[in-house]
């Protein structure tokens, strides 16, 4: 059938012939309403269609017996049409009476049974009732497996429908078993360019590529193509289809080049076929303004997303879900090219179109809150976002079975935002609900969970209680190693998690075990310069520098440093925590000249990313000078300390202790460079701010009178010394133990002087 309109002219043509001498309810011209029914329905002409098929069952039902098989053809063509228009209750009935008509001339392994348990399936299955599917799909396989050879194509056609079931339920070592099992079929029963044996391969590269496994989907998406390059034109859709979706897998890999040069063969063949404002290029230039987005291209990444909107602005309503969808990317790139305005404009535009599309006939109003929440969430607007979840459940109480996925994501959208506002027993409440309406179709173990197990155990670990955050995580990991491969990406993210808990455990031993067993998987699973490789070297070298392991800490840190240096700006602020932390180790181990250069790169960065009066500017130059100091560079710690103190004064209130600190460090460069009457102003000052921010006893109070005690000493005014050497030795005394080598100093400092007077 394919010249459609010019088969539907011929068969109305022959049936105002036929009406000339047949009466009008002959069973003759209840075939041509079927047929011209037919035409209809692959038309898309379903009101139509569906007129014609009531006709021609009219027809037969007056002019045939109850249980001949035409009625059972014409109630399922009903059927058909039904499903199609999505009146999915009326279909199931239609097959129904198309059933217990065959049931009735049929033997009970007729493949024609089979055909009507598959049509059963299919309407479970469009209607998100996949475990009803799977039970309609494996009665129609039961029957075929009796009925046809073992080879026969119909069967292979079971096992890949058993397979796509599966795949939805997230069951994806079953999906692939069918898949496997479908393909072995055609394998023998087609020839080896057939394709349907492309179809195959590409249902087990979809599972691979659920399953994490991205190396083994690739190849079989690979094959896929190979087949249809040869058995279908160089410019036919579905090769644009096959780049596509081999585009989508080097994504996931996070091999950008690879997927934006697929993505382009893709949309190249598309502009072959489709004129230049045709909607069907509107996904691709969307994937390519996507991967743009990602490599950080952001003006070619508008560019593209840009010319998506502009086709669907001429070819969509203004409330169609594609345009809202992209009014919000293109926020997105504005935003991540920090035009903020931009970025506002499309999220409103995005959050405005949505709210058109929210009629109440609709069952997708609910996923559709759901997304208009998420960009509230985004945007750090949780009351909204709650808002916009809330509507979602009260219409889903309309138009949604109670645990139809897009009721279920809403608890769990909820629960986020709960979490992000930091109300967690709400939070936890709508996880559980989350939780309980989930495992009404999906068991406990289920892949799906995972996401919710790891929002709660954040909660846990956010709240403190990092035993039950750790049982959480625990769970989260046993699921994932059952249904992933070994060396799956998430399977890392859960022991770095796990080890994270340990950390703040003070479980070193079993924190340090779940790092590398993170790491060794990152390894394998990601490019050598990823930023998550990144990740789990610094919290490795952390965990190394807080057992006071600094030549380890040291390599780690630097391999996060090499990364980063490697993936990001020269000046990017993140720079800085390496910087910091490479150098607060050499610095730690007394190498001062090699910790200095990475706190000036610090420094760097930091003046060219906040300018000249930032808060965090006073710790770089503090630390600059405390280096200065340590090589006897006085002069020029002297410098970075004053520069630390000016800033300081800037953004602090006038008795913050940091302030004391700066004073401090500025008085001991005087004490140091002998000026001791600007070596005392300083220290005093020091003082007189710690008198009014810390407590009476503090030890930093004791430190700040014999500071000023050397100083008396050493301009020889001995009784002034002795008072404050006093002082700090009272303080001391009631914090440390008289063992302690700061009380033999202070005590030896007392004798001293009183030798002197």
């Amino acid at each position: 059938m394919g010249d459609l309109p010019a088969a539907l002219s011929q068969y109305e043509k022959s049936h105002e012939l036929q009406k000339e001498y047949l009466p009008p309810n002959h069973p003759d011209s209840a075939n041509y309403y079927n047929c011209i029914g037919e035409v209809q329905r692959a038309m898309g002409h379903y009101p139509e269609a569906l007129s014609f098929h009531k006709r021609a069952l009219s027809i037969r039902t007056l002019a045939l017996p109850p249980n001949h098989p035409d009625l059972a053809a014409s109630h399922n063509n009903i059927g058909l049409v039904y499903q199609k228009q999505r009146e999915y209750s009326k279909a199931l009935k239609s097959y129904q009476q198309a059933l217990e008509i065959k049931k009735m001339t049929l033997p009970p392994n007729h493949p024609s049974l089979a055909a009507s348990y598959n049509n059963f399936a299919s309407v479970h299955y469009d209607n998100g009732d996949y475990l009803e599917a799977l039970s309609r799909y494996k009665q129609a396989f039961d029957i075929q497996t009796k009925a046809l050879p073992p080879n026969h194509p119909q069967l292979a056609t079971s096992h890949n429908n058993i397979g796509l079931v599966h795949k939805k339920i997230h069951e994806y070592s079953k999906a692939l078993l069918s898949f496997e099992r479908s393909l072995e079929i055609r394998k023998l029963a087609l020839h080896k360019n057939h394709p349907d044996l492309a179809t195959s391969y590409n249902n087990i590269g979809a599972v691979y590529c659920n399953m994490g496994e991205y190396s083994k989907a690739l190849a079989s998406y690979k094959k896929s193509l190979e087949i249809k390059k040869i058995a279908l034109s160089s410019n036919h859709p579905n090769l644009a289809s096959s780049y596509h979706t081999i585009a989508s897998v080097y994504d996931y890999m996070g091999d950008y080049s690879e997927a934006l040069s697929c993505y382009e063969k893709s949309l190249e063949i598309k502009k072959t076929l489709f004129p230049p404002n045709d909607n069907r290029l509107v996904a691709s230039y969307n994937s390519v303004g996507a991967i743009y987005y990602k490599m950080g291209e952001y003006s070619k990444a508008l560019s593209s997303y840009k010319q998506a909107i502009a086709i669907m602005e001429m070819t969509l309503p203004s409330s169609h879900p594609d345009l809202s969808a992209s009014y919000s990317s293109i926020g997105s790139v504005y935003r991540s090219m920090g035009e903020h305005s931009n970025a506002l404009l499309y999220y409103e535009k995005y959050v405005e179109a949505s709210e058109e599309t929210l009629s109440p006939n609709r069952s997708s109003m609910a996923s559709t809150y759901n997304d208009i929440g998420l960009v509230y969430y985004n945007m750090g607007d949780y009351s909204r976002a709650l808002s916009s979840y809330e509507k979602g459940l009260e219409v889903s109480r309309e138009t949604l079975p109670s645990n139809h996925p897009d009721v279920v994501v809403l608890y769990s959208s909820m629960g986020s935002a709960y979490k992000s506002m930091r109300e967690y027993s709400k939070a936890l409440q709508h996880y559980e609900k989350y939780l309980e309406i989930s495992q009404e179709t999906l068991s406990p173990n289920h892949l799906s969970m995972v996401s919710t197990y790891n929002d709660i155990g954040s909660i846990y670990y956010d709240t403190g209680e990092y035993s039950k955050a750790l049982s959480w995580y625990q769970r989260t990991l046993e699921i994932q190693t059952e249904a992933l491969s070994p060396n799956h990406v998430d399977l890392a993210t859960s022991y770095d998690r796990i080890g994270l808990v340990y950390y703040k455990m003070g479980k070193h031993t079993e924190a340090l075990s779940s790092y590398e067993q993170c790491l060794e998987i990152r390894k394998i699973a990601i490019p050598s310069n990823h930023p998550d490789l990144a990740t789990t070297y610094n919290d490795i070298g952390s965990l190394c520098r807080s057992r006071g392991e600094y030549s380890k800490a040291l390599l780690y840190f630097e391999k996060v440093l090499e990364i980063s240096q490697e993936t990001l700006p020269l000046n990017d602020l993140s720079l800085t925590t390496s910087y910091n932390n490479i150098g607060w180790l050499y610095k730690n181990r007394g190498e001062y000249l090699k910790a200095l250069p990475y706190y000036e790169k610090d420094l760097e960065i930091c003046l060219t990313t906040h300018g000249a009066n930032h808060p965090d500017l006073a710790t770089s130059y503090n630390d600059i000078g405390s280096m200065h100091r340590n090589i006897g560079e006085y002069t020029k710690a002297l410098s970075y300390y004053e520069k630390g103190l000016k800033i300081s004064q800037d953004t602090l209130a006038p008795n913050h202790p940091d302030l004391a600190t700066s004073y401090s460090s500025i008085g001991a460069m005087y004490y140091k460079m002998g000026q001791f009457l600007k070596a005392r102003l300083s220290y005093e000052r020091a003082l007189e701010i710690r008198k009014i921010a810390i407590t009476p006893n503090h030890s930093e109070l004791a430190a700040s009178y014999k500071n000023i005690g050397m100083v008396y000493e050493s301009m020889s005014k001995y009784s002034e010394a002795l008072s404050c050497y006093t002082t700090s030795h009272d303080i001391l005394k009631k914090l440390l133990p008289a063992s302690q080598p700061h009380i033999a100093t202070l005590k030896k400092s007392i004798d001293n002087v009183k030798k002197k007077l």
